[in-house]
């Protein structure tokens, strides 16, 4: 069933993404990764692992599988990621986004319309559910603001979602709660039947969210105080899927271009300017980034092979481990 949902969905959209909060990397890690030079690769130890996105809290890197759930992880400056949370627990069928903040990780759900709080070791907080609105869903991405609070788009509902720092921080005893996803804020120009608002990222004063949508290519600035967005002025970037930001440099996953985009944001975020457009030999299906120390993580996800069904590309699921510049 979910095979045939997304080849469906595929006849329109080629590719899914997901941002992810990226960290400084520990010394020991740091120093070792930047001695390697150039590119090298990372090997996922996982038949299905289809990785959507890919985070890092400086000690250890995370991806996800959008086939079956699984969670997968490594410490940096290994090349290899091994399971970590099994497929299905929890009711994870699915995982795109993949975010990690203090002694949590966060998990969206894609397709199944849910999200999950779990501590870094391994056990579940809290889970979320979309609103029952009969409308169909793809929870895809989030971002973290400094205060902690998390917003999470849902490229075929033109709503954010936003969950409070309070429930992301509360304690791991006892039951885990099952909660509903609430909706903070609303989207302008979703076209239906398309992937729209994907990846996002928080400004680092806190402000505002800059979210990219996949379609369009567009990327807009939703102020949080009033929930005005603006679309900034940049020219469209379309398969705009994972997002990183660093002081004003955005780093865009282009999924179906196969690249990095580097875009350089003008004060208060209102234009912007592409500076550099990477790729990489082997680059297949870019929709995850992440910046470790002065490193670039991608995800070779291969997406496009698993919505339409074809066969793979190659039967070893990777990431790719750049030089940031």
């Amino acid at each position: 069933m979910m095979r045939r949902t997304l080849v469906t969905l595929a006849a329109t959209t080629a590719a899914l993404a997901a941002v992810t909060v990226p960290a400084t990397a520990t010394t020991t890690a740091a120093t070792s990764r930047s001695h390697q030079q150039g590119a090298y690769t990372l090997t996922i130890h996982g038949e299905n692992a289809f990785p959507e996105s890919i985070a890092t809290d400086g000690d250890h890197i995370y991806t996800g599988s959008i086939e079956d759930g699984t969670v997968y992880r490594g410490r940096l400056g290994v090349k290899t990621l091994e399971p970590f949370l099994p497929a299905g627990q929890d009711g994870r069928t699915e995982v795109t986004g993949v975010k990690v903040v203090g002694d949590r990780l966060l998990l969206a759900g894609a397709f199944t319309g849910r999200f999950f709080v779990y501590t870094k070791a391994g056990k579940l907080v809290a889970s979320y559910t979309v609103p029952d609105t009969g409308e169909k869903t793809l929870v895809n991405d989030e971002a973290i603001t400094p205060n902690g609070d998390v917003y999470i788009t849902d490229s075929l509902r033109a709503v954010v979602y936003r969950i409070p720092a309070a429930e992301v921080r509360a304690s791991a005893a006892g039951r885990a709660p099952q909660r509903t996803l609430q909706v903070a804020y609303r989207l302008p120009d979703y076209v239906a039947g398309q992937s729209n608002g994907n990846g996002i990222v928080a400004t680092p004063d806190g402000k505002s969210l800059i979210i990219g949508y996949w379609y369009s290519g567009a990327l807009y600035r939703l102020t949080l105080a009033d929930g005005t967005v603006r679309k900034i002025d940049v020219p469209a970037l379309p398969s705009d899927d994972g997002m990183v930001l660093r002081g004003n440099t955005l780093y865009i996953a282009r999924s179906v271009n196969n690249e990095v985009t580097v875009v350089r944001l003008s004060h208060h975020d209102t234009r912007g300017a592409v500076v550099a457009e990477r790729t990489y030999p082997g680059a297949d299906t870019t929709t995850g980034i992440a910046v470790s120390g002065d490193r670039l993580l991608v995800t070779n996800s291969q997406l496009d092979a698993f919505l339409y069904g074809n066969p793979l590309r190659s039967p070893v699921f990777t990431v790719e481990d750049l030089p940031l510049r």
